[in-house]
């Protein structure tokens, strides 16, 4: 499996911030969430409570996990790299699916082998 989004978005890609003022949908929260999302690293993943803390919304993971569903602008902004605290997948409403979501993890090197059929 190829990464269609390899040449748009490379290794260093990143959406730039004053992107997100102009986006037309999205609550300010939302918004907020994926924000901290475009700073996750090529090749790494965080939590949905990693993300909640880095926001300052401590208690608010699941609602952090609603926001990465909502995401349109998935894989540009990388929900994908969003994993639950106990090391799950977790869902994924991107382009594929968990399926994609487990692609684009590997074909940014992240290791899933320990995660492997769960969800």
């Amino acid at each position: 499996w190829k990464n269609p989004w390899a040449k748009v978005m490379g290794r260093n890609w990143k959406m730039p911030n004053d992107k997100f003022d102009s986006f037309s949908i999205g609550t300010e929260f939302q918004k907020l969430v994926w924000r901290e999302l475009v700073e996750i690293p090529y090749g790494e993943t965080r939590s949905y409570k990693e993300i909640a803390e880095l926001i300052g919304r401590p208690n608010s993971s699941r609602a952090v996990a609603s926001a990465c569903s909502s995401n349109p602008y998935a894989p540009e902004i990388p929900c994908h790299r969003v994993i639950r605290s106990d090391g799950k997948i977790g869902g994924y409403s991107g382009p594929g699916g968990v399926f994609g979501k487990i692609k684009l993890l590997e074909s940014e090197g992240v290791n899933l082998d320990s995660r492997r059929n769960q969800k």
